[in-house]
């Protein structure tokens, strides 16, 4: 098993599809966010999706609402996402899908299911552990030939409390021209 540059914004682990099927309902690596929840990267977020729900606005109406002022549930992954770049450490994600030791070159989303057990409040410092759930068995597609991963994340709060869990489908391939 190999890793590609560690400079790579999502560098994929190589392996076998014997060596992925031993990583099944193993939690992945539990990582804290590196800030808490916070009102400034509420505001540009919903500015850039204009988004106007007072909820993410008017801490008051919030408040009264939440019981305080709550993040948008588009911005859970961004939470405990790693940095793009810090000068004191290498890029470390959560993500599970690339600590997969797998055949395939590339890796494309299919689909997300994500479920909000509690509000997420400015404030909250989140932490989250991956896990891999289940691998099929090889296919061929358009796109190019490989396997797909679900694999689900479980976020939780300060408290220690799930705030979110989030169910992801991947498909780990190598393009058809390769």
């Amino acid at each position: 098993m190999d890793t590609q540059k560690v400079n790579d914004p999502f560098p994929l682990l190589k392996g076998t599809y014997e060596d992925a099927l031993k990583m099944i309902g193993k939690p992945g690596k539990l990582t804290f966010a590196e800030f808490a929840v916070n009102q400034d990267m509420i505001k540009n977020y919903c500015a850039m999706v204009e988004d106007k729900n007072l909820s993410y606005w008017d801490e008051a109406y919030s408040k009264k609402q939440w019981g305080g002022l709550v993040a948008p549930p588009g911005m859970l992954l961004a939470w405990p996402m790693a940095l793009v770049w810090r000068p004191d450490k290498v890029r470390d994600h959560y993500f599970i899908s690339i600590n997969v030791p797998f055949p395939g070159t590339t890796l494309i989303n299919v689909g997300t299911e994500s479920e909000f057990l509690k509000p997420v409040y400015v404030g909250d410092n989140l932490n989250v552990y991956d896990e891999l759930v289940s691998i099929s068995q090889e296919k061929k597609t358009r796109l190019g030939t490989g396997h797909f991963l679900k694999t689900r994340a479980t976020f939780r709060n300060q408290k220690g409390e799930v705030v979110a869990v989030r169910i992801n489908n991947m498909f780990r391939y190598t393009p058809a021209e390769e």
